[in-house]
């Protein structure tokens, strides 16, 4: 309890809210209080809804996993130190133009 008052949450049939400030640049805070408007809500209750959406999406990328694919073909090329850029592009570009750039 703080102040004679039960602390925030659920507490049998008693609810309790949260009183806060949040900063919106006036360009999305109208969109947001039209949204709420045209769905028939408060801005507050709008907002907490859309807190909860959020929340129950949860973090996840919907995008597939990045999978780094670090070997492909027949091994590393002869004589190319995998070190020196320089020579992995010239024998790169030896097998697929025929050229020796060296």
């Amino acid at each position: 309890m703080r102040n004679g008052l039960p602390a925030c949450g659920r507490r049998g049939n008693t609810v309790c809210s949260v009183r806060t400030t949040i900063i919106l640049d006036d360009e999305l805070g109208e969109r947001l209080r039209a949204q709420a408007r045209r769905e028939g809500k408060s801005f507050s209750a709008f907002l907490a809804d859309a807190g909860r959406r959020a929340l129950e999406a949860g973090t996840g990328s919907k995008d597939a996993p990045f999978e780094l694919v670090t070997f492909r073909g027949t091994g590393p090329v002869d004589g190319v130190d995998l070190d020196k850029t320089g020579e992995l592009l010239a024998a790169e570009d030896a097998r697929v133009y025929g050229v020796d750039g060296r």
